[in-house]
């Protein structure tokens, strides 16, 4: 370490002198405390109450920066002194400025009054605080300090400074670690990144990927896990940006033995609420927080702004709120799309049930097309019938299905050569199973989910379409109106059914969510992103129900009518409109006061004696009946 003087400044009673000896016996350098150099005038005046003036000053501070640089040219050293005003840190610093540092202690007026009326043996009547807080010109370029942490968090904080160690550190450089490594960077944080080194297949990753982008010139690039942590300010901050699963626990444990108490990870994969809570658990054990954060928006999401959704412990949120919310994306008003959401995997499970409504909004989309197609409209027609749709209904995902349709290549639609085969990456599959876990009928995730496994049978559908003809006619009687109104429909009861299974994870598991704060950082940066998310977000001010806000209600009631004539006219003619009929289907479920269930508990209660209750007995008294 270069030779420098580290001056410690701030209003009397701040701890100037006790953080300035702690660091300096921490760095093994000589300390200094400024009053000890003040002429003997100068101690008389403010002994008798009478607050210095400049001249006063004028000789101390001369002699402060002629002690700085005798010390400088053999070692360094701490100094402590007030330097309230920007031209006493001048003087203090003339000549010698490159090789000064300003470590500002900060406190409110009522703190450090209290600290001084219980302070012994000082010259500083705490009288004259009031002039010292009058007087001080906060500094522009110091290490600024909360003197309300802990002796030890503030020589920690002083030292993550003044070794320029990184404020972020970004595990694993994929896709989506890559972009948001570029976009911690071009909000101006000091990171580090690490990618791990596998001989032949992935050397110097890191590296390479910080001299292809001037951004990330000032960032620090390792394939040593030793090296990349310790590169890091403490509590280190480190986001994981992994496979979800078994690689997320290789990686906690390949960290662990290099972490330091209360050190924070970030998951910010798509890892299942479950394994999160686990995690979390275990990690609390070894002193280690866990933030685990969904991420929505994609590649461009991740660069630009995605949509994040933290949770996990509130203090350990805290001390990565700057940089969560800083490179979210920012909703209507300039908020990001960043919120703490609640504990454990609460993150982790909101955006599961966001890709779940993904499947589904996809999945609607699709079918559009497959009517749009059946009524005679090729790619471009129905890319301009989709471009006109969003005045009404605009949606991220309508806009890139419109995009794909216009999509050329060679001359013919990119579309059309795409296999007919639809992936997936667990998130529906889950969303499907915590459906079931918790009792809600989220029928359209479900529909959607088993759409694209049906997708996958490739091979069995070519065959079974040679064996049952389908008469598919263009003459449905089907307006693109029609398809506008039925498609929103079927939206609603998606979002409706997405939102109710949330909620009742929130009321099993006691996280308290906000379903109007999770509306709102999912109207920009993630992929669900549309203008229905914005109208929920005022809806779930006021209930947790979509469908009994009146103004849904009346668009339910309007739209209805063109959603039972698509999905009629679809059956009719053989089309798979999977996800259309059932939106209808449940509807007319939920909204049947009086069920066939009935039935159902009677045949239970004939076979297996499970017993039902009666509608002429409100006792909750259970009955058995011999039925033959």
């Amino acid at each position: 370490m270069n030779n420098r003087v580290i001056f410690i400044m701030g209003v009397s009673g701040s701890g100037k002198s006790t953080i300035g000896k702690l660091l300096a016996q921490d760095f093994k350098i000589p300390f200094f405390d400024g009053d000890d150099f003040h002429p003997e005038g100068n101690v008389v005046k403010m002994s008798s109450g009478n607050p210095l003036n400049d001249d006063d000053r004028k000789v101390w501070l001369e002699t402060l920066n002629n002690l700085a640089k005798q010390q400088l040219t053999k070692n360094s050293c701490v100094i402590a002194c007030s330097a309230l005003k920007q031209k006493y840190r001048d003087t203090l610093s003339s000549t010698i400025e490159s090789q000064t540092k300003w470590v500002h202690l900060s406190g409110s007026f009522e703190q450090i009054l209290e600290r001084l009326r219980i302070r012994k043996g000082h010259f500083m009547p705490s009288e004259l605080l009031k002039s010292q807080f009058e007087t001080l010109e906060q500094p522009k370029s110091a290490i600024t300090i909360d003197i309300t942490l802990e002796l030890k968090e503030i020589i920690v904080e002083v030292k993550n400074h003044l070794e320029d160690k990184s404020e972020f550190g970004l595990f694993g450089l994929g896709v989506m670690g890559k972009s948001l490594c570029r976009n911690l960077a071009n909000n101006g944080f000091k990171i580090s990144m690490f990618n791990r080194h596998v001989e032949d297949v992935e050397v110097d990753i890191a590296k390479n990927f910080r001299a292809e982008f001037p951004e990330l010139s000032n960032a620090s690039t390792f394939d040593d896990i030793s090296a990349f942590v310790n590169s890091l300010h403490q509590p280190r901050r480190i986001m994981l940006m992994v496979n979800a699963g078994k690689t997320i626990d290789y990686v906690i444990e390949d960290l662990l033995p290099h972490l330091s108490k209360n050190d924070i990870l970030i998951d910010g994969g798509n890892s299942n609420y479950k394994k999160t809570k686990k995690r979390n658990d275990y990690l609390k054990t070894k002193g280690i927080h866990l933030i685990g954060a969904g991420v929505s928006g994609g590649e461009e999401g991740a660069l630009k702004g995605p949509s994040i959704m933290p949770s996990g412990d509130l203090d350990a949120y805290k001390q990565v709120q700057p940089f969560l919310e800083t490179i979210s994306a920012k909703d209507q008003n300039g908020l990001p799309c960043c919120t703490y959401v609640g504990p454990e995997g609460s993150g982790h499970f909101i955006k599961m049930v966001h890709n779940g409504i993904e499947y589904v909004e996809m999945q609607l989309l699709a079918e559009v097309a497959t009517i749009l197609k059946a009524l005679g409209q090729n790619p471009d027609d129905i890319a301009n019938t989709l471009e006109s749709w969003k005045d009404r209904s605009n949606s991220y995902l309508l806009e890139i299905t419109t995009t794909i349709f216009g999509k050329k290549e060679g001359g013919e639609f990119l579309v059309n050569k795409v296999l007919d085969k639809a992936g997936n990456k667990g998130t529906g599959n889950w969303t499907t199973i915590a459906s079931a876990e918790l009792g809600v009928p989220n029928t359209l995730i479900a529909s959607a989910l088993f759409s694209r496994y049906i997708s996958f049978y490739k091979e069995e559908r070519i065959q079974l379409s040679k064996n049952f003809k389908k008469v598919i006619t263009t003459e449905l009687g089907i307006t693109s109106n029609d398809l506008l109104e039925a498609y929103q429909f079927a939206r609603i009861i998606n979002h409706y059914q997405g939102f109710k299974l949330i909620n009742e994870a929130s009321n099993r598991f006691n996280w308290s969510l906000n379903l109007s704060e999770i509306a709102r950082i999912w109207t920009n940066g993630c992929i669900i992103r549309s203008s229905l998310m914005e109208k929920l977000v005022e809806v779930f001010k006021n209930t947790t129900n979509i469908l009994t806000n009146p103004e849904i209600i009346t668009l339910i009631n309007l739209y209805k009518t063109s959603a039972k004539k698509v999905v009629s006219q679809c059956v009719l003619n053989d089309l798979a409109i999977p996800a259309f009929a059932e939106a209808i289907q449940f509807l007319n479920g939920i909204t049947t006061a009086y069920t066939s269930a009935n039935i159902i508990q009677a045949q239970r209660d004939y076979f297996g004696a499970h017993t039902y209750q009666r509608l002429d007995d409100d006792s909750g008294k259970n009955y058995h009946t011999h039925w033959n």
